[in-house]
């Protein structure tokens, strides 16, 4: 099957081609996006509604050149999947509607994923697969969750974020220290010029008998900090950049660890945007060397979000017989809010 896929769940634009066969993993033909950093910049964080402009503006051009890329025709597509949710709603409908018509007009089927899902699957097309069971430490943006992964559709939550997520205390601990959008990668970039000792910044539920994380309390330990130094902030920000990063840091890894623990599992999975961060791969990569467990990313080019997780989810799906039987004139909805368990399957 040669499935396309579509993304448009925040500020990128992301579409790609797949390749799928009944058994093995499905095969990256070609992909395409195209990020709205740039534009929101001079607003300090998305404008929802610029953000669903831009990606009428971009979606169709991104189709054309994928399928250039993959040198077949839209005629050759066999289902369309895209961003269902979660995100903002008037992103999601432009991805939505544009595969959703498309699917009619080809007269094919139209898949709506689930937008973590697509992180959860996507190292599955990195050089070193992942095989199940395995734990997943689902860090973005928006969510911060450990899952314990069966199988494609077979999800059981152990701990999510009660408040700010891992993303949003990179993000907002930025804006506090004057780093402009978007935070996160800034606050990693000058924290390699810090010392991460600098600063005793809390942990917050490191040591809970729980596996869930909570930020909100080290976002307000920054900005105490912050008000504290007054004009040397200017000459310790790369200190408490530092300082910040190790505190989330820790607490990922100690939670992840516990998991693994907790279920017996000796593999790991880490996705989501925060999962390109280079302090938090190296700390999981020694911590679970002396364990014995298994480490597996998507390619970092694949941690932001991107088309090629979409068509991924989706061909998986199709493997396990997940889709019902659809009509070639698909209505479509999107779910801006939508629990990751709501998509686990029967059995």
């Amino acid at each position: 099957m040669l499935l396309l896929g579509i993304e448009s769940s925040c500020d990128e634009t992301g579409v790609a081609l797949v390749q799928a066969q009944a058994q093995g993993v499905p095969r990256l033909r070609g992909a395409a996006l195209h990020s709205q950093v740039a534009m929101h910049r001079d607003y300090g964080g998305v404008v929802p509604e610029l953000a669903s402009r831009d990606h009428i503006r971009r979606v169709l051009p991104l189709i054309e050149d994928v399928l250039q890329q993959a040198g077949v025709t839209l005629h050759e597509v066999q289902a369309v999947a895209y961003t269902r949710g979660p995100g903002l709603a008037g992103a999601l409908l432009v991805g939505a509607g544009v595969a959703c018509a498309l699917a009619a007009a080809l007269q094919v089927p139209a898949w709506g994923v689930h937008h973590l899902e697509g992180h959860l699957l996507s190292p599955f097309l990195s050089a070193d697969p992942p095989d199940f069971p395995f734990v997943a430490l689902l860090v973005s943006g928006g969510h911060t969750q450990l899952m314990r992964v069966e199988g494609v559709g077979r999800y059981t939550l152990l701990g999510e974020t009660i408040d700010d997520a891992a993303g949003e205390a990179f993000d907002k601990a930025a804006k506090v220290l004057g780093l402009g959008y978007p935070g996160g990668p800034a606050l990693a970039r000058l924290a390699e010029q810090g010392d991460a000792a600098a600063f005793a910044l809390p942990r917050p539920l490191l040591h809970s008998a729980d596996l869930d994380f909570s930020f909100a309390g080290l976002k307000t330990a920054v900005l105490t900090q912050a008000r504290r130094l007054g004009e040397a902030l200017a000459q310790r920000r790369a200190d408490l950049a530092a300082s910040t990063q190790a505190a989330i840091v820790e607490v990922l890894v100690h939670k992840a660890l516990a998991a693994l623990q907790r279920t017996g599992l000796r593999r790991l999975v880490v996705a989501g945007g925060v999962g390109a961060n280079r302090h938090l791969r190296q700390q999981l990569d020694a911590a679970c060397a002396r364990r014995g467990v298994r480490v597996h990313y998507p390619e970092l080019a694949l941690c932001t979000d991107n088309g090629a997780m979409i068509a991924l989810a989706a061909a998986m799906r199709w493997q396990v017989g997940a889709w019902p039987p659809s009509s070639p004139w698909p209505a479509f909805d999107v779910k801006p809010r939508w629990p990751l368990e709501e998509v686990a399957l029967a059995g």
